[in-house]
């Protein structure tokens, strides 16, 4: 009965898959890979007619079966090769599970040499084991194709769900025959009814194909290559085990446990050495992809990196470094900004390397100039071009872990570079690199630059806020010299009365108290008057600084004597604004030293503390703005105008800090000559 059953069934499949083979060869070539699609139709109809007319167990029918499947295989790799998206890695993938079909076909010609009861054992085990691998691998594939067909496309989905079936039905019989079971018999007959519904599928896919497309993808494509390398991974790990039963003998368990822990812990080292996983992608995108990047997912990852503010989220600098650095796989990366004409040190991100050196203004103008990416490797090697050597400053060539240059130019602006870190598997740039980071860089080069306009609305908010503070002082001041007038307008006819004099003493005093907050408000504001630079006794002023702050902090002076071009009174404000700082900066009993030094044509006055410090980022973009403080009640005026006061005695204000160890403020001013120095201090010993 059963036979019967095998033979009716799998006869009428052979007879709808011939009767399709031949209509479609009947049928004007269309878009989609017919050719394919006929050869699979009839490698089918071969094979259930060898079912049907031998045996299930020949070796004919075997090999039919390994046939069937290779075919519809090519059938699929036809449909993949349409989208030109991932086609290397999926024919890579279905080339293996080819191979695993082929693999079986010859063992099961091998069995027929008249080898012993146990090899021949052996081999019929290993052949089960590939074919449930191959349905496997091949319901995998049909999976991501299924997945690749726009839901428009009903036909291709009809096919691939046929598909799917078939490698089912071969799966559940491959895993009985692999378990001894005993209605091996009944799955068969299933299988042949499982084929007619197979081809009924195929006629009413066939009917409304239309265009067959996919829309292929690089995540389909990988996760296909991950699923069927685990699939692999898995069958050989069962065939090692397998094996190992029937050589090990009474320590067979211990063979295939130490088989099971090895092939784990080793799949395991691998998945989590960082270098292997770079490694495999770099190889991927090599080999088996037409390009390096999925261009789409690369710059979903970028936007997302570049627009994640927040509460506890990176800067906006550290995030352009790391959207940049994550294109190309680089643990870290550097971000240099315009400082003057030349660029200083801004954001790090997983920076290990140097992080600063002697500002050079070469590097700046090559990258405004040229926007070229520059490698750093030929640089070092001495291959690079001329203007590249030209440009890259000497502490860059010296930082092995710099890989390359990225320019930010926004309008035609160099608004900052990116230094990128050494990726973990060393590669050189080539045009996909260039070409994806000079778009990038653009693209974070107009989220700097809109920053940093916002910080100068920002900064003009607060001026126009301060202008209208001026408004209100000046509206008090007017009405305190129209008080005054009055005053002096009634003193000329009432000087004689005794409670006018008492009076006027009271007004006179109330306005001079409201007029000296009111220039204690202005200050720190007004205007620096242009009046002639003096030569001054440097360290004579900064023993007085220093005398009047010692009551309230102690405070070290070091240096001899020396002259400098300026204004006393300015000098000694900027001064104590400094030792101000530096006070509420350090600890009660951490001293503050000012020091006086000749440099050059220069004299150097410093301010140095043992403070909390400040960060890098803070020095640079906000310790010299306005109304930007550090300080809680701080109005964060101080810095600026002391910078402010300290040029317009044509000097200069540098800072140096590093946080938890302290800052210092250098105030560097124009020396006097030795006879007019002399003279000084002969002036300030005679007063």
């Amino acid at each position: 009965m059963i036979t019967t059953l095998v033979l009716w069934s799998h006869a009428l499949a052979a007879l709808l898959f011939g009767a399709l083979a031949l209509a479609q060869l009947r049928r004007p070539g269309g878009h989609w890979p017919q050719a394919a699609f006929v050869v699979a139709l009839v490698a089918t109809s071969l094979w259930a007619l060898a079912v049907a007319g031998i045996d299930p167990g020949d070796v004919a029918t075997r090999i039919a079966a390994s046939a069937r499947d290779i075919a519809w295989l090519g059938f699929m790799l036809a449909l993949v090769r349409r989208d030109r998206a991932g086609n290397y890695a999926l024919g890579a993938v279905y080339f293996v599970v080819m191979a695993l079909a082929g693999t079986a076909a010859l063992l099961a010609i091998v069995e027929q040499m008249g080898l012993n009861a146990d090899a021949l054992a052996a081999l019929a085990s290993a052949r089960t084991v590939l074919r449930m691998m191959g349905a496997v691998s091949g319901l995998v594939l049909v999976h991501h194709l299924y997945q690749a067909a726009p839901a428009s496309r009903g036909g291709i989905r009809l096919v691939l769900l046929a598909l799917a079936a078939m490698w089912g039905a071969d799966l559940i019989i491959s895993a009985a025959v692999y378990f001894d079971a005993r209605w091996t018999s009944m799955t068969i007959v299933a299988n042949g009814a499982v084929m007619i519904g197979v081809a009924a599928l195929l006629v009413v896919g066939v009917h409304r194909s239309g265009d067959w497309t996919l829309a292929l993808s690089r995540p389909i494509a990988v996760r296909a290559l991950s699923a069927v390398s685990l699939i692999l991974y898995a069958g050989i790990t069962a065939l090692a085990t397998h094996i190992a039963a029937g050589y090990a003998g009474s320590h067979a368990r211990a063979v295939q446990a130490a088989i099971v822990f090895g092939a784990t812990a080793s799949i395991l080292a691998l998945l989590s050495t960082p270098w292997l996983r770079a490694w495999a992608k770099v190889k991927i995108a090599k080999h088996l992809f037409r390009h390096r990047y999925d261009y789409r997912a690369e710059w979903q990852r970028f936007t997302d990196t570049l627009g994640k503010p927040g509460v506890g989220a990176d800067t906006l600098d550290t995030r352009v470094v790391k959207s940049i650095a994550d294109l190309t796989d680089s643990p870290g990366g550097l971000l240099l900004v315009p400082d003057g004409t030349s660029l200083g040190l801004g954001a790090a991100w997983n920076w290990l390397g140097a992080a600063d050196g002697p500002h050079d203004d070469a590097l700046a103008a090559y990258l405004a100039r040229d926007v070229r990416i520059v490698e750093l490797d030929p640089v070092r090697a001495g291959t690079a071009s001329a203007d590249d050597m030209a440009s890259v400053p000497v502490w860059l060539r010296e930082c092995p872990e710099a890989w390359a240059i990225v320019p930010l130019v926004h309008g035609g602006a160099l608004v900052g570079a990116i230094v990128l870190a050494r990726p973990p598997v060393d590669r050189a740039l080539d045009w996909e690199d260039f070409d994806l980071l000079r778009v990038a860089g653009r693209q974070a080069a107009s989220y700097l630059a809109e920053d940093r306009a916002h910080a100068a609305l920002a900064d003009a908010a607060r001026f126009d806020e301060f202008n209208r503070r001026f408004a209100f002082i000046l509206h008090d001041i007017k009405n305190l010299v129209s008080q005054l007038t009055l005053v002096a307008r009634n003193a000329e006819r009432h000087a004689d009365n005794p409670d006018f004099r008492v009076d006027m003493v009271a007004t006179l005093k109330d306005s001079s108290d409201r007029m000296n907050v009111l220039l204690a408000r202005l200050s720190q504001h007004g205007p620096v008057r242009g009046e002639p630079l003096q030569p001054l006794d440097v360290t004579a002023i900064v023993e007085r600084v220093a005398i009047a702050r010692r009551a309230q902090h102690p405070i070290v002076t070091r240096g001899g004597s020396a002259s400098a071009l300026g204004h006393a009174a300015r000098l000694e404000q900027v001064l104590g604004q400094l030792v101000q700082n530096a006070v509420e900066a350090s600890g009660a009993d951490d001293p503050i030293l000012l020091s006086v030094e000749t440099v050059g044509d220069r004299v150097a006055i410093d301010v140095i503390d043992h403070g909390c410090g400040m960060t890098p980022g803070f020095v640079r973009d906000q310790l010299f703005r306005p109304f930007v403080s550090s300080k809680p009640a701080g109005f964060g005026i101080g810095a600026f105008e002391a910078r402010q006061l300290v040029h317009a005695m044509g000097g200069s204000l540098e800072v140096v800090s590093r946080e938890g160890e302290g800052t210092r403020f250098r105030i560097l001013l124009p020396a006097v000559a030795a006879p007019v120095a002399h003279a000084v201090a002969s002036l300030e010993v005679a007063a």
